[in-house]
C-alpha cells in the first residue's frame, strides 16, 4: 500500500511538472535561442564566451518562458474554445491562473537577474523588454483586436536578437538591429502559413488574422511579398554592413532560394493546405539554418579556410 502510494504521489508531482512545461510553450523557445545565439557569435567575431552564451541562452529562455505562460493565462478563454489547444494547462483545469502567474513572475525575476548579474543590463532590459511588448503590445492589444497583430506582435520574436548582441558587445550596432529585422520580417510569412492551416479556429474564436479577415488570396500575397523582402534584408548583413562574409551570403542566397520558391508554390495554390504547411515548416527550417550560418561563418577557421582557398586559386591562375 505504501509503494503503491508513493508511486501514485510520484506520478501526480511528474504531472504537475509536464503541465508547468507545457504553459511555457517548449517548441516555441529553441528558435528564439538560435536567432540569440547567431547574434552572439557575429557580435563576438565567432569567439563567443561559452559561459556567457550559456547564460543569455538560460535567461532568453526564462524571460520567453514568463512571456508564454502569462499569454496562457491571458487566451485561456478562446484556448478552451479552440480543438488545438483544448487540453492546455490553463483550459483543461491541470493548472490554476494564480499558480501560473506566480510562475511566470518567478521567471521573468530569474531572467532579469540572471542577465543583469552575469551578462549586463542592456541585456537584462531587452529580455525584460521582449516579455512586455509580448504580453501588452501583442497578447493584449493587438491579438484580438488588429489584422495586423502578427506583423507588429513579430517585434516581440525579434527582440532576442538583441538580447545575444547586448550580451556580447552591451552595445546595440547597426548590424543587430539588421538581424532583428530579418526575424521581424520572417515573422508573417511563417505565422500565416501556419493561420491558413488553422483559419476555422482563428474564425471560430473571432480572432482577426490576415486569412479570417482578408481571405487565403490576400494572406498568400502578403506572404509573398514578406518572403521576397526577408531574403532581400539577409543579404545586407553581407553588403553593404559586412557583418558576415561570403559563406554566410551563400547560404543566405540559398536559404533564400527555397524559401521563395516555395512561397510562389504557395501563391499559385493559395487554398492548398498542404502547400501551405510546407511553407510553414520551411520557414522554421530557413530561420534556424539562417542563423546556423551565421555562426560558422563568424568563426575564425572558417575565415582562415576562405582566405587559404582564394590564396590557392590565386596561386593555381
Amino acid at each position: 500500500m505504501i509503494e503503491t502510494n508513493v508511486s501514485r504521489h510520484h506520478e501526480t508531482f511528474l504531472q504537475v511538472i509536464q503541465s508547468y512545461y507545457q504553459l511555457t510553450k517548449p517548441r516555441i523557445i529553441p528558435l528564439l535561442l538560435i536567432t540569440t545565439a547567431g547574434s552572439m557569435w557575429i557580435a563576438a567575431k565567432g569567439e563567443v564566451d561559452p559561459l556567457l552564451l550559456l547564460v543569455t541562452l538560460i535567461g532568453g529562455t526564462l524571460a520567453a518562458a514568463s512571456a508564454q505562460t502569462i499569454n496562457c493565462i491571458y487566451d485561456r478563454d478562446i484556448d478552451y474554445e479552440m480543438e488545438r489547444t483544448r487540453h492546455r494547462p490553463m483550459p483543461s483545469g491541470r493548472v490554476q491562473p494564480r499558480d501560473a502567474l506566480i510562475f511566470a513572475i518567478a521567471l521573468a525575476v530569474g531572467s532579469f537577474t540572471l542577465l543583469t548579474v552575469f551578462a549586463n543590463l542592456l541585456a537584462a532590459l531587452l529580455a525584460f523588454s521582449g516579455i512586455v511588448f509580448y504580453i501588452l503590445v501583442y497578447t493584449h492589444w493587438l491579438k484580438r483586436h488588429s489584422v495586423q497583430n502578427i506583423v507588429i506582435g513579430g517585434a516581440a520574436g525579434a527582440i532576442p536578437a538583441l538580447v545575444g548582441w547586448a550580451a556580447v558587445t552591451d552595445t546595440l550596432s547597426w548590424a543587430a538591429w539588421l538581424i532583428f529585422a530579418i526575424v521581424f520580417l520572417w515573422t508573417p510569412p511563417h505565422f500565416w502559413a501556419l493561420a491558413l492551416m488553422i483559419r476555422d479556429d482563428y474564425a471560430k474564436v473571432g480572432i482577426p488574422m490576415l486569412p479570417v479577415v482578408a481571405g487565403d488570396k490576400a494572406t498568400v500575397r502578403q506572404i509573398w511579398y514578406y518572403t521576397l523582402i526577408t531574403v532581400a534584408a539577409t543579404v545586407l548583413l553581407f553588403y553593404p554592413l559586412g557583418a558576415s562574409g561570403v559563406l554566410y551570403a551563400a547560404i543566405a542566397l540559398s536559404l533564400g532560394g527555397f524559401f521563395i520558391h516555395k512561397s510562389w508554390r504557395l501563391l499559385q495554390n493559395p487554398e492548398d493546405r498542404t502547400v501551405a504547411k510546407e511553407l510553414f515548416l520551411y520557414s522554421i527550417s530557413y530561420m534556424m539554418l539562417l542563423c546556423l550560418g551565421m555562426v560558422v561563418d563568424s568563426l575564425p577557421i572558417t575565415h582562415s579556410l576562405i582566405t587559404a582557398a582564394i590564396n590557392q586559386l590565386h596561386f593555381i591562375s
